[in-house]
């Protein structure tokens, strides 16, 4: 059996992807796909990544959106005090005993992020 080693990217529309890239690269610190061999990829920190299709009704994030986003972060209070001083509002914060805190944000083209600070072992 073939066995994927990580996420090797994550490919969606937009309506101005090069305002976009330059949006995750300011406040989430995502480098843009690299268009040279001198240009650095956005190299993630080691970590879990949960990888879970959800049921078409759920209401867990918006119905006209396919997909969210999920970021690992090592301080969530830090990460939303940057975004809100920056003018990107967040929603409150929720806290799974055992899994970590949650916070919800946006991007410019309205697709949600969920900003997750996983619980210490």
């Amino acid at each position: 059996m073939a066995q994927a080693l990580g996420i090797g990217g994550v490919f969606f529309r937009a309506k101005d992807p090069g305002a976009l890239a330059a949006w995750y690269e300011t406040h989430l610190g995502i480098n843009p796909a690299p268009t040279s061999a001198e240009a650095m990829p956005w190299i993630t920190q080691p970590g879990v990544t949960i990888f879970s299709p959800f049921a078409e009704d759920t209401d867990y994030f918006p119905a006209d959106r396919a997909f969210m986003l999920n970021f690992r972060v090592a301080d969530l209070d830090a990460a939303l005090r940057d975004l809100n001083a920056a003018g990107i509002e967040s929603g409150e914060i929720l806290a799974m005993d055992g899994v970590g805190r949650f916070s919800r944000v946006h991007d410019p083209e309205g697709n949600p992020i969920e900003l997750w600070e996983p619980a210490q072992p």
